[in-house]
């Protein structure tokens, strides 16, 4: 059975790419098998169903909307979705919350990274815990970390943006595990999804890894890992950044236009 993954929004426009595609600061991708359609993250804006009209595709019949986390270059395209849509989430993903810098031991609000988004004309499915959406698609559920970093604040709290979830395809060769930014760090979503589906075999490793400006020693710790999981692919995009993908053993780098079939 194939997996089909369609950039439908990132950050960069893909080599040979129709130029009427847009390509900004986001991600969204749809993933289909021979019978279920995911839409993972709607990217900031239109720009997600702008691109799919322009790539020929329809979003008429997804079986659900997966959002991997409450920050608006993920979930900014949702006021797009038709009302009634079947959206998977988790259940703080409305959090208002901020980048912010912190100064003499205070932490200052520097930028929004949430949007006001009417949640409540969908099918909202929220869940802390792993939700199976079809045989072989699983939303991963709250990821534990020992260690979270954390990403600003949400209202007067540090934000360890603990809405974040993966998308898992549970494929013949093993997993397919799709990330929208990895806060969580990569490490950590990797055996959160080994553990729960009981699979150590990891085939490919798709979406944003959040190492555009990590250290060396995170970077190694990543590549490192990697190369003893042996993954068949590596596919950083958005958030990666050009750092990042400089680490990583063999990526390839999904930009919007792009189709793959694993």
């Amino acid at each position: 059975m194939a997996l089909t993954l369609r950039v439908l929004l990132e950050n960069q426009l893909a080599r040979g790419a129709d130029s009427g595609l847009r390509a900004k600061a986001g991600l969204s991708l749809l993933l289909e098998d021979e019978t279920t359609s995911i839409l993972f993250d709607t990217g900031p804006d239109d720009s997600f169903q702008h691109n799919a009209e322009r790539m020929g595709i329809s979003l008429d019949n997804l079986t659900a909307t997966v959002l991997s986390h409450g920050h608006y270059d993920h979930c900014g395209g949702v006021p797009w979705l038709p009302d009634n849509s079947r959206i998977i989430c988790h259940p703080t993903i409305g959090n208002e919350r901020y980048a912010a810098l912190n100064v003499a031991g205070r932490s200052h609000k520097i930028k929004k990274l949430s949007l006001e988004i009417d949640y409540a004309r969908h099918r909202m499915e929220y869940t802390r815990a792993p939700l199976h959406i079809s045989d072989r698609f699983i939303w991963s559920g709250e990821i534990a970390v020992d260690s979270p970093k954390a990403y600003g604040v949400t209202g007067d709290q540090t934000d360890y943006v603990i809405d974040e979830g993966v998308l898992i395809y549970l494929s013949e060769r093993g997993l397919v595990i799709i990330t929208g930014c990895g806060h969580r760090g990569i490490i950590n979503i990797v055996r959160h999804c080994q553990q729960i589906t009981g699979i150590d075999k990891v085939h490919a490793i798709i979406g944003g890894f959040h190492l555009r400006s990590a250290s060396p020693r995170t970077l190694w710790q990543v590549r490192q890992f990697l190369q003893q999981l042996k993954p068949d692919k590596v596919m950083g995009c958005h958030c990666t950044g050009a750092w990042g993908k400089l680490w990583l053993p063999e990526v390839i780098s999904p930009a919007t236009g792009d189709t793959f079939t694993l």
